[in-house]
């Protein structure tokens, strides 16, 4: 996980290293000219170029394996002691050897090298009149066109990828959508090199780019198109950080969201309840209540699901362990369904998510070793990360007779309170494990604003056979604490990859200005005023950041269609709209800083050299 949603980071520092490598080379190619006319081979320079580029890359990468080192012993930290219910208070330790930080260097110094072999291709490959003038390189149609064609392709697979998810009606699938969002995002980075290339012409014999009309906008549109790939990288930048800060919050999980609804993580119940001892009474029924001295007055509007406990391992994700033979929870399938209470992600193949607790009811099977199988369901994160089992799959068990019998897993439930368990049907479970008389898990309705009343009653009546209730938002939130954590350290990351944009959007804007100083003392000559001249670099600009902002939250729409699928209201949509309101003022001001940097002094002065 760490890696995967680090790819995007790593993707940004080495677009803006590559950046500023390549205003390096720029900035000498009269130096490089020099070079060749004396006789030295451009295999010779790239060479030189690299090694300089790599000596460079050690002398960073040696902090930067002990800014890594603090890095992880914080989190390890924030893992023993802030974040412990993320982990079930399970102590942790950091540990790193020799071994493995010198293969994370040796990885990192690796993949620099090809990114500054990369930037350095094709810089050298003009005559030493050019690169004497310092003349930068035209980027060739031909590439343009592949590229465009690349965007189109990938944007098709990505609407292919999420569109057979949701065919199979796997729209549960994370995993999938994010998959797809992420090929969005490249290939909409492409799309915007094939627009900007097509707001350019090049004259094949002078290599001048030209834009048609002289308005404010033509000049800002010329501006983006004088140095297509530092356009795109900044573009890519900003996409990057973006889409990784917005899909990973819109992941975060909030209990207290639609906690009253059947289809959430609670189930609509307002308490979920174990009991030490096994209660062999209808708790609906009135004949019970005399008996503990409570009325039917004192619990009106109170209803209970009673199930049966087949005691095993905690197959949450409360348990770091993997669960080897889960619990096992005997429920009235009959009855969830016709509350329609949670919500189902994920089926068996051929099996419907409408049918939901059905399921459960379903007619058992004699799998091809002669073994019975029961159909089960569980929660669908527990199912994959705690039981490493898939839709499908089987979770064989011996009853109380000692017989083997196989759990059929045949559907999957969103992240709910149901964790930890596996569940059949009552009947099913009577059948095989007869031992566990009485019910011990129990899921409670209560009337709003009386929840704590009930709470005190049930709990003093029930004393006897050891009745504990959890507020089902709590327990809920007890759960969501690990996904939300891992998701937190990665928003981190996302938040590194907002900030390398902002600096490559800053770098881009002093070296774009800082290279056209005298093109805009010459248009400040003709009377174009300072001030519509900064509007120019800043509208200039601000549309870089428009893209990377779209194409960023475009892509990050798509990897959590999961979240929407489930309903607008569970996502944190005013939080999202902050992030990406911030993010878009913070590039402004960026934009801003490095245009009055550029354009400080006067214009005219750049005329003649200055």
């Amino acid at each position: 996980l760490f890696l995967g949603f680090s790819f995007f980071l790593v993707t940004a520092a080495l677009i803006l290293m590559s950046l500023l490598f390549r205003f390096s080379v720029e900035q000498r190619l009269p130096e490089v000219g020099v070079m060749v006319a004396m006789g030295f081979t451009r295999r010779v320079i790239g060479r030189l170029w690299l090694a300089e580029g790599l000596g460079l890359a050690l002398v960073g990468t040696l902090p930067g394996l002990w800014i890594g080192v603090a890095y992880a012993q914080g989190l390890i930290r924030g893992l023993a002691t802030l974040w412990r219910d993320a982990v079930g208070g399970v102590p942790l330790s950091f540990h790193a050897t020799g071994t493995g930080l010198l293969t994370g260097w040796g990885i990192s110094m690796a993949v620099i090298a090809g990114t500054l072999a990369l930037t350095l291709r094709g810089q050298f490959n003009r005559p030493p009149r050019a690169l004497l003038a310092g003349e930068l390189a035209s980027p060739r149609i031909r590439r343009r066109s592949r590229g465009l064609g690349l965007g189109l392709v990938l944007l098709v697979a990505s609407a292919g990828t999420a569109g057979a998810a949701l065919l199979k009606g796997d729209g549960g699938n994370a995993g999938a959508f994010f998959g797809a969002g992420a090929l969005a995002l490249i290939g909409g980075v492409l799309l915007v090199s094939g627009w900007i290339a097509r707001h350019e012409t090049a004259d094949t014999a002078a290599g001048v780019k030209t834009t048609t009309g002289f308005t404010l906008t033509t000049l800002a549109v010329r501006g983006i198109t004088r140095r297509r790939s530092r356009s795109v990288s900044t573009v890519a930048l900003l996409a990057s950080g973006t889409f990784l800060v917005l899909a990973i919050g819109a992941f975060q999980m909030d209990a207290t969201r639609d906690a009253g609804r059947r289809d959430s993580g609670t189930g609509g119940f307002a308490w979920i309840g174990q009991s030490a001892l096994p209660v062999t009474v209808d708790l609906n029924a009135d004949a019970w209540l005399e008996a503990f001295g409570l009325s039917r007055a004192e619990l009106a509007g109170v209803n209970f699901v009673q199930a049966r406990v087949k005691e095993g391992d905690e197959a949450s994700c409360l348990n770091l362990d993997r669960a080897q033979r889960p619990r096992v929870v005997g429920v009235p399938a009959a009855r969830l369904a016709e509350l329609g209470a949670f919500r189902f992600v994920q089926t068996a193949k051929g099996r419907s998510k409408a049918e939901g607790w059905r399921l459960l009811s379903s007619t058992e099977l004699v799998g091809p070793d002669g073994i019975p199988e029961v159909p089960a369901l569980g929660d669908a994160a527990s199912i994959q990360w705690a039981l490493g089992r898939k839709m499908g799959d089987g979770v064989e068990l011996t009853d109380d007779r000692g017989r083997r019998v196989r759990l059929r897993l045949v559907a999957g439930v969103a992240p709910s309170i149901l964790q930890g368990s596996l569940f059949i049907d009552e009947e099913a479970f009577s059948r095989w494990f007869p031992g566990e008389a009485g019910y011990r898990f129990f899921l409670i309705d209560a009337p709003a604003g009386q929840t704590e009343a009930v709470s005190g009653k049930l709990t003093r009546a029930l004393e006897d056979v050891g009745l504990e209730l959890v507020p089902a938002v709590r327990r809920l939130n007890e759960f969501n604490a690990v996904q939300n954590t891992y998701l937190g350290t990665f928003q981190v990351l996302g938040g590194l990859g907002l900030l390398l944009g902002s600096a490559g959007l800053g770098v881009v804007v002093l070296r774009n200005v800082l290279e056209r100083r005298a093109e805009l003392g010459l248009l400040a000559a003709v009377g174009f005023r300072p001030r519509r001249l900064k509007r120019m670099v800043l509208l200039e600009h601000a549309a870089l950041l428009a893209f990377g902002l779209l194409i960023g939250a475009g892509s990050a729409t798509l990897a959590v269609v999961p979240e929407l699928m489930a309903g607008a209201r569970s996502l944190p949509v005013g939080s999202l709209a902050l992030t990406v309101i911030g993010v878009a003022v913070f590039g402004l001001l960026t934009a801003w800083w490095g245009t009055r940097a550029a354009l400080q002094g006067r214009l005219t002065s750049a005329l003649r050299g200055e």
